[in-house]
């Protein structure tokens, strides 16, 4: 299982940070949302994996799921839909301003006339 999560993060980080480098704005939006999973799914699997434990200490418990992951990770989901908002509003406003949809501003070259 532990295997499994850590290449699903790994892949995750690895396709955000190839769609983050792109030079269109749409791309780096997908690979922020993809990193943010991958930030997402390493919190909660550093909480340990465990089926079925309670995620509260009582007397009897001999095993619990720490719960602080858990309340990491859904702040880190309010955060990140905040922040994939601002950065979509943010290339919407570029794109209106100049015109294109690069990250840099300046069209690429099939696109000069």
């Amino acid at each position: 299982m532990e295997a499994l999560m850590s290449l699903i993060v790994g892949v995750l980080t690895a396709a955000g940070v190839y769609l983050m480098l792109r030079a269109r704005t749409f791309p780096v939006v997908l690979g922020l949302t993809l990193l943010t999973y991958a930030v997402n799914l390493f919190l909660f699997a550093s909480g340990r994996l465990t089926v079925g434990a309670p995620p509260i200490i009582r007397e009897s418990a001999t095993h619990y799921t720490d719960p602080l992951p858990q309340a990491l990770v859904l702040t880190a989901i309010v955060i990140s839909f905040a922040m994939t908002a601002f950065v979509i509003m943010l290339s919407l406003k570029a794109r209106a301003e100049l015109g294109n949809d690069h990250v840099d501003g300046r069209p690429s070259q099939e696109e000069a006339p």
